[in-house]
């Protein structure tokens, strides 16, 4: 069973960073994360969205360039090219992390962890197999899912998470947005901007609380 100073589990902006720092002062450092290194933010949230905000934001800016005096002519957006170029950003961040592992000797244990009596640390890989850690000490850093309403399960087709609206290819006509905080407002706009009907709900008193 390899042994290890530090274990996190989960590889996002707490795991990724805080191991690299661990492994700079001299730790022995493992990182179990079953999907691409980089958590959410890297995945599915602030990088691939503001890629797609400055693809939208560019159409936006050349509809109204008359008024700047620069003439063009129609403008067309393709959502396809767009959703590409975005996950494109995103898996070239997240690659550049996992190149940051390498470099500071850091072990990528890909798989579901789970902790264990004794600070072992259980992985089970995506084929099923299991390998088991041995660490001194164990930081969880797991971060956060979205939650479904309990009457409107994600079905990642018409019921979205922000997995699922990360996945799509083209515009909707008309998008409703649960939730008026950062992501659903980012999304939102990011939509509006390319021609779709946007509809925001949210339960605050105020959007962005």
């Amino acid at each position: 069973m390899a042994q290890y100073d530090v274990i996190f589990l989960g590889g996002g902006p707490a795991g990724y960073v805080g191991a690299i720092r661990c492994a700079q002062l001299g730790l022995t450092v493992g990182v179990v994360e079953r999907e691409g290194l980089g958590g959410t933010c890297v995945l599915w949230g602030c990088i691939p969205a503001k890629a797609l905000l400055e693809a939208a934001s560019m159409a936006t800016k050349v509809r109204h360039a008359a008024e700047f005096g620069v003439i063009t002519g129609e403008v067309k957006t393709d959502f396809g090219i767009a959703m590409k170029r975005s996950r494109d950003v995103s898996t070239k961040n997240s690659k550049g992390v996992e190149f940051l592992f390498k470099k500071n000797k850091i072990t990528w244990a890909r798989g579901f962890g789970s902790l264990k009596p004794g600070n072992v640390v259980e992985v089970m890989a995506g084929d099923g197999t299991v390998t088991r850690y041995l660490a001194r000490n164990v930081i969880i850093a797991t971060g956060s899912v979205s939650v479904p309403l309990p009457f409107l399960p994600f079905d990642e087709d018409r019921v979205l998470s922000n997995v699922g609206a990360l996945k799509i290819h083209e515009v909707p006509k008309h998008l409703i947005v649960i939730g008026g905080g950062v992501i659903g407002l980012e999304l939102g706009s990011v939509w509006r901007r390319l021609g779709a009907k946007v509809t925001v709900v949210e339960y605050a008193p105020t959007i962005l609380p």
